[in-house]
C-alpha cells in the first residue's frame, strides 16, 4: 500500500511532485532548523485518488490519524480538547503555485467547548471568539460552498451596530455575537448545523481541499499557467499559530528582493493583530515591512537572518509568509517567488555577480515569454496627462482601457474587442476571469503581496494595488477619487504599474528601453538592458538551432536582421501580389490563351524581381527562403456576393472585364479551398507560374551578385505531399536556375500529413524541409482553424481534450510525431538535409525546445518574436545539456 502522509521530518525541496511546493518547502525549512510549526502533508498521490475514486483511498484515514496522534503527543493536545485545544489549519500546496485558486481553512478544531478552553489558555476571549467566526467563515465559504457574501455582510452590519469602521474596534462579545450570526447562516443554507465535532471538520476540509483543484477558477488558471492538470494538490495540515493575539502579534509576507523590479533590499507588508489570509485577501491595509523593526525589533532580525539563509539555499528570490505570536517568529511557507518580467532579468545576473549561479543557469531562470513582456511599450514621459491618483506599483506595465468593476463585464467586453482595465476594492480568486481578460487591475485596496498583485505578476500582467484615494462602488459601477473625480463604467484610464500612477484618459505609448536596444536606436545604458544583454549574449552563444524571420519585405527584413534573425526562414511571395498588383493577377486568372497568359507572366516578373532584390539585399549573407505561391486563386478575385450584386445594379452597362471576372470566380470556386487548387497543385496545373517566379529570383541573385552582394536564396515548394509533384516543379526550376547562371537550394514545406510520412522519398528531391506547422495542425487535427477556435476550443479545453491549443503551442503526440518521422526518414536519406520550421509555433517557446529535442537547424517566426527566439533556443540546449549529464 503506498504512503500518503509524511511528517515535516521527513520531507524535503526535492520532493514537490509528491508533496507539493507548500509540503516540501515546510519539510525543507524544518530540515534547516528553521521554526516551522509541527505539522504533516497528505500528498498529491492521494488527491489524485480521491479524485478517480470520489473518495479517501484506502488507508489514507488510517494515516492521517496516526500522524495527528503523533502531533497531539508530541504537542501535549488534543484537537479541539475544551481544556487546551490544538487547533490546525488544512491547507492546499500543489507543486506548482497557484496563489489564492485552491482552498485554505483556518483554526479548525473550535466548536462551543473548545472556544472557551482557547479563551482561558490565550488569555483573551476576544481573540478566541475572532478566530472561531473565522473558522465558521472560511469553512463555511471554502468547505459548504455558502456566498462569502453573506458573511461579510453580518461582519459588517455588526461594524455598523457598534458605530465603528475596523474589525480591530470588535470586542469579544461583538465577535461572540458573530458566531452566533454565522452558524445561523449556515443552519439557513444548508439545512444544517454547523460541524462542531473536530476530526470532522477535519475530514471535511481535506476534502474540499482535494476538490478544489478542479474548482473552476484553478482550471482557468491552469490553463492559463499552462498547468498539467493531471497532478492534482497535496494538502498541509499544521499546528495553528496565532497573528491575531493582539497586537504584539501579527502576520505578515516577506520577499526576499523586490519582486517587482529585482532590487536588492527588504519588501513585504505586515499587518498586526491578524491571520495571513487578511494580508493577501488585502481587505486592511497593510504597513511596509520595515515597520516591524520598531514594532517587534527581535522578531524582526531573526527575520532577516532567515530571509538570508533561505535566499542562499534556495539561491534565487524567496517568497516568505509568517506569523509572530506574542513575539515568538514562525515560518507557515516559503517558496521561489513569482516576479515581473524585469525582476526576473536582474535577477538572474544578481545572481551570477554573486557567485550563487552561472550564467547557464541564468539563462533558464528567464523565459522567452518574459523577454516579450519587456518588450511591450511604456507611458511617454514627454506626454500631458491628467493624474487621478497614486497607488502602489504592484505589477510593471503600461496599460490604458476603458474601466469596469466586474469579471463578467471585462470578459465581456474583452470578447468584443474592447480594451478593459478591472476595477475592484480588492480582487479575489473569483476574479481571475476578468483579470485574464484585462489589460491591466486597478484596486484601491491591498498591498505588494495581496491576491491582486501576485496574480498579475504572475500573469505579467499591468497592477496598481492600494489605491487608497479611490472610493470603488462596484454596485454603482463608478469610482470617485480625489476633488470629488468620477469615474463610470466604460471610460477611459491609464494605469503604470511601474510607477503606480493612474491616469484619466489614454496616455500614448512609447518603444521600451529593450526593443530600443535590440533596434539598435539606444537603452544600452539601462540597468535593465544591460542585464537583458549579458542573458541574450549567452543564450546566442549556448543555442544550436539558427533563429530566422519571417519576412515578406525588405522593411521586416532589415528590422529582423536587427532583431537577430540569421536569415528569412519564410517569405510569403502571395503577398507581393496584393494592393496595385492585383489587376495582373486577375489578368493571368482571365487569360484566353498562351500569348495572354504569357502577357500578364512578362508584366509581373519585373515586380517579382524587384521585391526579390530588396529582400536579399536587406539579408546580405545570409539565406532567404522564397515560398512559391501558396493559396488558391480565388483569393486574388473578388468576392462572388460583392461582384454579382454589383453586376445586378449595373445592368446593361456592366463592364466585359466584370463578366468574365464573374465567370472566373464561379468557375475557381472549391467547397474547400484549403484543400484544393493550391500550392505545387497551382504551379503544375497553370504554365509558367511557378516558372516565372523562379525566373525573377534567379534574377534577383544574379543582380545583386553583380552589385558586389552575397545573396543566398532557397527556393520552397509548397504543399506538396508527393515527390513526383516537386520533382516535376524541381525540374523546371533548375533548368531556369541553370539559364540565369546561377544556384538555389530548392527544397519543399512538411505541411501534410502524407509529406511527413514519405519524407525518405520525398527528400531524394528535396535539398531542405521546412516545416508548416499551421496546416500541418489543421491538418493532422482535421481542424478548419478559422471554424474551430471560436466554435468549441474553449470547452476541449475544460473538458481536458487539450491542455493548450494546438496552434499555440506544436501538439508533440500527433503533429510532433509526424515531424519526428519526418526528420528521422529525411536524415536517413539525405543526411545533410537542412530542416526548420516557419508556421507560428516558431516563436512559441515551447515549441521551440521541441524544435531543438527533435534536431532541426533553425526555427522561424516574425520578426518581433525573433529575440524570443533565441532565448528559448539557447535555454532549450542548456536544458537538453543538463538532462542528458545527470
Amino acid at each position: 500500500m503506498p504512503k500518503y502522509v509524511y511528517d515535516f521530518t521527513e520531507g524535503n525541496k526535492d520532493l514537490r511532485d509528491l508533496l507539493g511546493g507548500k509540503g516540501a518547502n515546510l519539510a525543507e525549512m524544518t530540515n534547516l532548523g528553521l521554526p516551522v510549526p509541527p505539522g504533516f502533508t497528505i500528498t498529491a498521490e492521494a488527491c489524485r485518488r480521491y479524485l478517480s475514486d470520489g473518495g479517501f483511498p484506502e488507508g489514507l484515514a488510517e494515516e492521517v490519524e496516526t500522524h495527528l496522534a503523533a502531533m497531539e503527543k508530541g504537542m501535549g493536545k488534543r484537537l479541539g480538547d475544551a481544556g487546551d485545544p490544538l487547533l490546525v489549519s488544512v491547507r492546499s500546496g500543489a507543486k506548482y503555485s497557484m496563489p489564492g485558486m485552491m482552498e485554505t481553512v483556518l483554526n479548525i478544531g473550535l466548536n462551543d467547548e473548545s472556544v472557551q478552553g482557547l479563551a482561558k489558555q490565550a488569555g483573551d476571549e476576544r481573540f478566541a471568539w475572532d478566530s472561531y467566526r473565522r473558522l465558521i467563515q472560511m469553512f463555511g465559504k471554502t468547505v459548504l460552498g455558502i456566498d462569502g457574501d453573506l458573511f461579510e455582510n453580518g461582519i459588517d452590519e455588526a461594524k455598523r451596530h457598534k458605530g465603528v469602521d475596523s474589525d480591530l474596534d470588535l470586542e469579544a462579545a461583538d465577535f461572540q455575537g458573530l458566531v452566533e450570526t454565522y452558524k445561523g447562516i449556515v443552519r439557513d443554507q444548508t439545512g444544517n448545523d454547523f460541524p462542531s465535532e473536530p476530526r470532522e471538520q477535519m475530514r471535511l476540509a481535506v476534502e474540499a481541499v482535494f476538490e478544489s483543484w478542479n474548482a473552476p477558477r484553478a482550471i482557468i488558471y491552469r490553463r492559463q499557467e499552462r498547468i498539467p492538470a493531471g497532478l492534482g494538490t497535496a494538502v498541509n495540515i499544521v499546528a495553528m499559530v496565532f497573528g491575531n493575539l493582539g497586537m504584539e502579534s501579527g502576520t505578515g509576507v516577506a520577499f526576499t528582493r523586490d519582486p517587482g523590479s529585482g532590487q536588492q533590499g527588504l519588501y513585504g507588508d505586515y499587518l498586526q493583530n491578524a491571520q495571513g489570509e487578511d494580508v493577501v485577501a488585502g481587505i486592511r491595509n497593510t504597513v511596509p515591512l520595515q515597520d516591524l523593526a520598531k514594532i517587534d525589533p527581535q522578531s524582526y532580525h531573526r527575520l532577516l537572518d532567515i530571509m538570508k539563509t533561505l535566499e542562499n539555499h534556495y539561491r534565487d528570490l524567496c517568497d516568505i509568509e509568517f506569523t509572530i505570536e506574542r513575539g515568538k517568529l514562525w515560518m507557515l511557507q516559503t517558496r521561489v517567488g513569482k516576479r515581473t518580467a524585469a525582476a526576473a532579468f536582474r535577477i538572474a545576473t544578481q545572481l551570477v555577480d554573486q557567485g550563487l549561479i552561472d550564467l547557464d543557469e541564468a539563462v533558464t531562470r528567464v523565459t522567452g515569454d518574459q523577454l516579450a513582456q519587456l518588450m511591450f511599450p511604456r507611458f511617454d514621459s514627454r506626454a500631458d496627462r491628467k493624474t487621478i491618483t497614486k497607488g502602489m506599483n504592484a505589477s510593471p506595465g503600461a496599460a490604458v482601457g476603458k474601466v469596469v468593476f466586474s469579471s463578467e463585464k471585462a470578459k465581456e467586453m474583452s470578447e468584443g474587442g474592447e480594451d478593459v482595465i478591472l476595477v475592484r476594492r480588492e480582487t479575489t480568486a473569483d476574479d481571475l476571469v476578468g483579470m485574464i481578460a484585462a489589460r491591466g487591475v486597478l484596486t484601491s485596496r491591498g498591498g505588494k503581496t495581496s491576491h491582486a498583485a501576485v496574480v498579475a505578476r504572475g500573469m505579467g500582467k499591468t497592477c496598481v494595488c492600494g489605491a487608497e484615494e479611490l472610493e470603488v462602488d462596484a454596485q454603482g459601477r463608478r469610482f470617485t477619487g480625489p476633488g470629488g473625480l468620477v469615474v463610470e463604467e466604460g471610460d477611459v484610464i491609464s494605469i503604470d504599474g511601474t510607477t503606480g500612477e493612474v491616469y484619466l484618459g489614454e496616455v500614448p505609448v512609447v518603444a521600451s528601453p529593450v526593443v530600443e536596444y535590440f533596434e539598435g536606436t539606444g537603452g544600452s545604458g539601462d540597468e535593465l538592458v544591460q542585464a537583458v544583454h549579458r542573458v541574450m549574449s549567452h543564450a546566442d552563444q549556448s543555442r544550436r538551432m539558427a533563429v530566422r524571420a519571417n519576412a515578406d519585405n525588405p522593411e521586416d527584413a532589415a528590422r529582423a536582421r536587427r532583431f537577430g534573425a540569421q536569415g528569412i526562414g519564410l517569405c510569403r511571395t502571395e503577398h507581393m501580389f496584393l494592393g496595385d498588383r492585383r489587376q495582373l493577377v486577375e489578368d493571368l486568372i482571365l487569360a484566353g490563351s498562351k500569348e495572354e497568359r504569357r502577357a500578364a507572366l512578362d508584366a509581373l516578373e519585373p515586380l517579382q524581381k524587384s521585391d526579390f532584390v530588396g529582400i536579399l539585399e536587406a539579408m546580405d549573407g545570409l539565406p532567404v527562403t522564397i515560398r512559391l505561391i501558396d493559396p488558391p486563386l480565388h483569393e486574388f478575385l473578388p468576392d462572388l456576393t460583392a461582384l454579382s450584386v454589383k453586376l445586378a445594379l449595373a445592368g446593361d452597362d456592366s463592364t466585359p472585364r466584370d463578366r468574365k471576372l464573374l465567370d472566373a470566380v464561379k468557375r475557381l470556386h472549391e467547397q474547400n479551398p484549403m484543400l484544393g487548387l493550391r500550392g505545387v497543385r497551382l504551379g503544375l496545373v497553370i504554365p509558367g507560374l511557378f516558372g516565372m517566379q523562379v525566373r525573377a529570383i534567379a534574377e534577383a541573385v544574379a543582380e545583386r551578385r553583380a552589385a558586389g552582394g552575397d545573396p543566398r536564396a532557397e527556393i520552397m515548394i509548397p504543399l506538396v505531399s508527393a515527390v513526383q509533384e516537386l520533382e516535376g516543379v524541381r525540374d523546371e526550376a533548375e533548368r531556369i536556375l541553370s539559364e540565369v547562371g546561377v544556384e538555389a537550394l530548392i527544397g519543399t514545406m512538411i505541411e501534410v500529413p502524407r509529406a511527413a510520412l514519405t519524407a525518405g522519398q520525398i527528400a531524394e528531391a528535396a535539398q531542405f524541409f521546412s516545416f508548416g506547422t499551421n496546416d500541418l495542425t489543421q491538418m493532422t487535427w482535421g481542424f478548419s482553424r478559422d471554424d474551430v477556435e471560436a466554435a468549441f476550443f474553449s470547452r476541449y479545453l475544460d473538458l481536458g481534450i487539450f491542455g493548450v491549443s494546438p496552434f499555440e503551442t506544436i501538439d508533440r503526440s500527433g503533429v510532433g510525431r509526424l515531424m519526428s518521422i519526418a526528420v528521422e526518414e529525411g536524415r536517413a536519406t539525405r543526411p545533410d538535409i537542412k530542416l526548420g520550421i516557419c508556421g507560428e509555433h516558431g516563436g512559441d517557446p515551447d515549441s521551440v525546445r521541441f524544435c531543438h529535442e527533435i534536431g532541426l537547424d533553425y526555427v522561424s517566426c516574425s520578426p518581433f518574436r525573433v529575440p524570443v527566439a533565441r532565448l528559448e533556443a539557447g535555454r532549450a540546449a542548456l536544458a537538453c545539456a543538463d538532462s542528458e549529464t545527470r
